[in-house]
Formats: C-alpha cells, structure tokens, sequence
C-alpha cells in the first residue's frame, strides 16, 4: 500500500519507520531541509510517561492567575484577536474539573507507556543511538503543598502499574547528588525510574536513516498545500511540485494540522503553545544533573544530554509567533543555575523555541479521521517525543488492518466528531461532492 505522511517531525518520522518495516511503500512531505528541524528540534529531552499529566487540572484556572503573576512565570498570554486561542482557553477550562483530569490522565499514560515499551523494542532491535540516559524523572517541589498534591497523579500511576518514590530531601540527593549545594530549597520530590531522556533531533534524524534503508523515500523542501478529494475520500497533497497520490494519507504537521484540516470540513482544538529551550555546554560534569529535573513551581525540566544541559519550559499563547524574547531566556538560565550554578556555562548556551501542538484536554489526536483515508497525528503538545514510538506503533498497526496492541478509545477524532462542519460540498475547498462522515470510521479505503 501507498502510503504519504505529511510532516517530518518526530511523529511522522518514526511512523515512516514503522510503515515502511510493515512492507508499505513510505513517501514522506516535509518543508524544511531534514527532520525534526521544528517542534522536534530542541525540545526538554524527556521521554516521560510517568509524568504524562494534561495541563488542565482542579484548581489550574486558580494556579494560572499566579503564575502570570510571577517574576519568571511558567505561563504567557499575549492578549490577540484570536478566536481560536480563545475557543482553545475555553475549551481547557471546561475540562479542569477532577472527572475529566481523571479521564483524560488516564487515556495519555496508557499511550505513553505503550511508546515506552516500544522505545526499549527499538533500541533492542536497532542499536539506535540518541544520547539517551534511562535514569528516571526527578519532580522536585519546593513547598509542602505541592508534595502533597501528588496524592491523584500517584492514584492513577498505581492504577496503571507505573513505579514511583516518594523521597524526602536525602533521598532524591541519592539519585541527583549535584543537588546537595541547594537542597534546602526543596521539601521532596517524585521519582519516576520508568522515564527516560534522550535527543530528540538525533533520535529523529537516525530513524529516518532506518526507514529510508527499508525504502521509504524523503522529499525535503517541499511546500504541502492542501488535500484534494472527492467522494471516496483524499486523492492527492498537492504541493509547489505537483501532487502526491498514495492510497492513505497521514497528518503529523503538529501544529499546522488544524488549518489543513478546515478546508476538509474537520475541526480539531489543536493550537500552538510556544514552548522555550536553552541548551548549555557543561562544565563540570560532577555538579551538572544525570538525568532530568522537573522544578515544579517554575515548570522548567532540566535534562542531561550528553555533554550538554536542555533547559526547557514555559507556555506561551501567542499564535504562530516564533520570536526569541530575552525575558523567556532569563526565566531558563535562571532556573537552571539556582539548581546547578556551576554545572554549565550559560553565557554559551544556544536559545531556541517551539510551538507544541495542544489538545485542550491533553489527549493528543490519533488515528482514522471522518475521511475514509486520511489518519491523524496530532495533538501531543509537550509529549510528542514521550509518545513518539508508541503513535508510530499504533498507527502503522491500525493503517496495515492489524488490531492494536492497546487500547484506543479517547485517543481518535471521534471524541471531536461534534465539531465537523458538515460543509455543504459546494464550500469545501478541492473536494467536490465530498461530504464528511460523522464520527470515526474504521480507515478502511
């Protein structure tokens, strides 16, 4: 079967992989000049299942107001005449209730552990190289209160059989013995051994090696704009060099999904939430982190790759804008030298930012769509690279007619089948006389 992936991130890439192992023929779009050059590009490092938690929670909207009032904040809004940033703000607050923080934690570590799985599958069957360390997630809290707010997260990681500790000031030194200078800054953290850390650039750019070696083919520099189609379903992407026909198509633009979507007649709540990295060369190994550091009241993780420091945080609405502001550096660099002040040398550190693609309930968006032959990947905000291989697995089960090996309800369109336009053909662009389908469908051509 034919097979075009829209989008060379992460996501779309270990997806090729997977097809293209499962005997597809694999053609990937992409617009930059390789892999991973966007959202996958320098992201925190974290392959995190056990810290797969949506932003909307009890007590968020409260929370919120205080991190926009904190000197280095977690959280930026950038007031703009934007209905969709507004419909998506709307949306998030609908589900911070304790019901759907319940539901919706539960749906994302199920994939994420899944992806976990399938991470230690590939690197017993490729070797594959990405500076990866397996040494745990370490939380850190700086007040009691939040070491006692752990209680529902450790509920549902009990529930799903993902191992944790609760540690006490000496007990997380155990594992991150740099922290001894400033340990009187924190009350306690929350380890979780199962999580991992790793480059997601390198990890991209190897497994697009390995996929083109089982013949899936790359078309960098190619400018993808728009899905045309008829009755039956999509027909071709066109692009600035012609179209691209295959039998099913996958859509892993991250954040750009949406508006190739609405042409189609199909909403999704998927929205840019700027994200903000500074990657440090360290300089003396012994006082630099060994794996990753999530500081709770800043929402900044500190990962070990290499020999380097990735220093990321913040969320941002600010649409599409990808400016480099020096208030969000400050906010990184001060983070990371209150914790590891002679770690790294952060005079030389390089500054970068991404816009991670947000469902309003955390739940990224997988698998068939309302059109029979279009399937989707979208909607992993700061998880894409936790759930990376575990989306590429699932799909490339799914799309071959395969049964699962998880579990996917909650997980497709069909939870946002609600919000499908149900355009007359006449207003849907490129596809005459199509008419989306309600809810979800089998993906069968």
């Amino acid at each position: 079967m034919k097979i075009a992936i829209l989008g060379s991130g992460v996501i779309g890439t270990t997806a090729a992989y997977y097809l293209a192992r499962a005997g597809h023929q694999v053609t990937v779009l992409e617009r930059q000049a390789g892999p991973a050059l966007e959202t996958s590009f320098a992201n925190a490092g974290e392959v995190s299942p056990g810290y797969s938690a949506p932003w909307a929670g009890p007590g968020v909207p409260i929370k919120a107001i205080k991190w926009l009032l904190m000197h280095h904040s977690p959280l930026v809004v950038k007031p703009m005449l934007d209905a969709a940033m507004w419909r998506w703000g709307a949306q998030m607050l609908r589900n911070c209730t304790e019901g759907r923080y319940r539901v919706n934690k539960a749906r994302m570590v199920r994939l994420a552990e899944y992806s976990r799985d399938c991470m230690k599958d590939l690197r017993a069957e490729t070797g594959i190289q990405y500076d990866q360390r397996l040494q745990g997630t370490l939380q850190l809290f700086r007040t009691q209160k939040q070491l006692d707010g752990t209680g529902k997260d450790i509920e549902i990681l009990s529930q799903y059989g993902v191992p944790y500790e609760v540690l006490d000031r000496e007990g997380y030194l155990r594992y991150e013995p740099a922290l001894a200078e400033v340990k009187h800054k924190f009350v306690g953290a929350l380890r979780l051994p199962g999580d991992e850390t790793g480059d997601c650039y390198k990890f991209t750019n190897a497994m697009a090696a390995m996929a083109q070696e089982l013949g899936a083919q790359f078309k960098f520099g190619v400018r993808i704009d728009s899905l045309r189609g008829d009755s039956h379903g999509i027909t071709s992407v066109q692009t600035q060099h012609g179209p691209v026909i295959a039998d099913r198509y996958l859509l892993a633009l991250g954040s750009y999904s949406t508006a190739m979507l609405q042409p189609l007649g199909l909403q999704i709540p998927v929205y840019p939430v700027k994200g903000y990295s500074i990657t440090v060369p360290i300089t003396d190994a012994s006082m630099a982190p060994d794996s990753t550091i999530m500081d709770e009241t800043h929402k900044v993780a500190i990962t070990r790759l290499g020999d380097r420091i990735r220093v990321g945080g913040t969320a941002q609405l600010s649409g599409f804008d990808l400016g480099l502001p020096e208030a969000r550096r400050r906010t990184l660099e001060h983070v990371v030298s209150d914790l590891f002040p002679k770690g790294g040398d952060v005079a030389r550190a390089d500054f970068w930012a991404g816009l991670r693609p947000m469902t309003p309930d955390g739940t990224p968006i997988v698998g068939p769509s309302p059109v029979g032959n279009l399937w989707l990947a979208t909607g992993h905000g700061t998880l894409g690279w936790t759930m990376a291989a575990g989306t590429a697995k699932l799909l490339a089960d799914w799309m071959s007619g395969r049964t699962p090996e998880i579990d996917t309800e909650g997980l497709t369109f069909e939870r946002y089948a609600g919000s499908t336009t149900g355009a007359a053909p006449s207003r849907v662009h490129s596809l005459p006389g199509f008419q989306p389908k309600s809810g979800g469908t089998d993906g069968r051509s």
